[in-house]
């Protein structure tokens, strides 16, 4: 007896609500779940000289081990294209500049 076919049909739903993010603040893996904090951020009034600013979590989403190595599988082969497109370039962490104040990771 021949083993079942697996055969799953995307649908689309266009009352999903899109969420902008600007930013990721945290990525984790518990060896179950990815998680990840995407957040957005939010400029105060401009008072020079210090310009001052918040960030606020915009989404928090939770993939399965799979999901979150399909995306990260997907996410190499986009980077991939987009750099022999010429639209991104590896640098090594010596070529990182960074701005005053601020630390490396």
């Amino acid at each position: 007896m021949a083993e079942p076919t697996l055969q799953i049909t995307y649908v689309d739903r266009l009352d999903v609500s899109e969420t902008f993010a600007d930013s990721v603040e945290k990525i984790a893996f518990d060896g179950q779940v990815w998680r990840f904090e995407f957040c957005v951020t939010r400029m105060d009034e401009p008072n020079p000289p210090v310009m001052r600013g918040r960030k606020y979590p915009a989404c928090r989403l939770v993939l399965g081990a799979n999901a979150g190595m399909d995306l990260a599988n997907k996410l190499r082969g986009m980077l991939e294209m987009m750099e022999k497109q010429g639209l991104v370039k590896q640098v090594s962490p010596a070529d990182i500049i960074l701005p005053p104040g601020t630390k490396p990771n």
